[in-house]
């Protein structure tokens, strides 16, 4: 299994959020799938305005939160990420950039594991790639700081604080 997705799966299960048994995997309701695009859409907008302000640590956080987003449809099913073709390269230019996000965000609504796998390896991509950044160091930060929040809120905001991950960003 996937080390981000367990994490994801540790969150879902501390939060008592449902979730297909892993490796059985099950079909999203559309419901659900509707509740996943909508959340997809919130972190997609957050980032896309961390590239507007072009602050690196914001554009990292908002990578990592999108594709924590993405693993939760791939965990509620009980799939298990799927690679993808590592040797994409994307333009660096901004706007080629939103667009491709955007296009990955649009194909989620399928509802498919496989789409939803698609956008978090992006975002883990774009953040080695574009950013220069430990996506794995971000992720961690960001899901131990969810869970901290269990104490304080035993119910999941959908607003979570996002640590500052500037220690996060290679020189």
């Amino acid at each position: 299994m996937n080390e981000h997705l367990q994490l994801v799966r540790e969150f879902h299960s501390a939060y008592s959020i449902p979730q297909a048994e892993f490796g059985q995997p099950e079909p999203l309701a559309d419901m659900r799938i509707i509740a996943r695009e909508a959340l997809l859409m919130e972190e997609g907008s957050e980032l896309f305005n961390a590239f507007k302000r072009g602050e690196m640590a914001d554009i990292l956080a908002g990578l990592v939160n999108l594709g924590y987003a993405a693993l939760t449809g791939v965990a509620l099913q009980g799939a298990d990420v799927e690679e993808a073709d590592a040797s994409r390269k994307h333009d660096r230019l901004v706007i080629a950039i939103v667009r491709s996000l955007s296009d990955k965000i649009n194909q989620c609504s399928s509802g498919k594991s496989t789409d939803y796998s698609a956008l978090y390896r992006m975002c883990e991509q774009l953040a080695r790639d574009f950013l220069n950044a430990d996506f794995d160091k971000g992720f961690r930060v960001v899901h131990d700081s969810r869970m901290a929040a269990l104490e304080e809120h035993p119910h999941p905001s959908r607003h979570f604080k996002t640590p500052d991950l500037s220690d996060c960003l290679f020189e």
